[in-house]
């Protein structure tokens, strides 16, 4: 595994040119080689094609809607990431030719109290349980570090065991329910001495070791 240090802003080109300057380049649990690097604009291909490969029920389970691909509107809020207000990083497998687009993960700034921002990570159901989620969170988690966002708001739909248990293993504690979502609050630093002191999965270190 390798990296590139002093990761810097967008914007960069497509994930489908696989990694290069501003890029982490790691491992999933099965040694299948990911690129990891921020999201742009010019993703929107890519992000699409992530999305519909989900299942319907993961799709459900992040956007709130079993709907093939989120509103126009949806996709242009993804993608419009300034790495301050909105940070965003995806995954691509470098292991198959056409570099597809394997997970993604976001965090929004709260205007109204910037040391707190919106966190959620989705990965295409190929690659669930390979370590791909925690790559994903450490280096948002490192990101927003770096940006002085100090907790994540997580709102999961009530339903969503996997997400509150991915949530409570990183140190999140319950900050109520709301109909169908319940929403967590995570402390940045905790959620990385956690991840950190696990070293699962392996490829993890290459994420840390891009942001020493």
């Amino acid at each position: 595994m390798s990296i590139e240090t002093g990761i810097p802003k967008p914007p960069f080109a497509p994930w489908r040119g696989g990694c290069g300057p501003g890029s982490i380049e790691s491992a999933l649990e099965d040694a299948t080689p990911v690129c990891i690097r921020r999201v742009t604009p010019a993703d929107e291909t890519l992000m699409r094609e992530g999305i519909e490969r989900m299942s319907p029920r993961s799709r459900y389970l992040r956007f709130f809607s079993g709907m093939r691909t989120p509103p126009d509107w949806v996709i242009e809020r993804l993608l419009d990431a300034d790495g301050e207000k909105h940070l965003a990083w995806g995954a691509i497998d470098l292991s198959q030719q056409e570099r597809p687009a394997i997970g993604a993960v976001h965090a929004f700034r709260d205007e109204n109290d910037p040391d707190c921002a919106e966190f959620s990570v989705a990965i295409v159901d190929d690659y669930h349980g390979l370590g791909l989620g925690k790559l994903l969170t450490a280096t948002i988690l490192l990101d927003a570090r770096e940006e002085g966002i100090r907790r994540f708001h997580v709102e999961t739909l009530s339903e969503n065991h996997s997400a509150a248990s991915f949530t409570r293993m990183l140190g999140g504690v319950g900050s109520g329910s709301v109909d169908m979502t319940r929403g967590f609050v995570l402390e940045v630093e905790e959620a990385l001495a956690r991840l950190r002191d696990a070293a699962d999965p392996p490829g993890i270190a290459s994420v840390f070791a891009a942001f020493a």
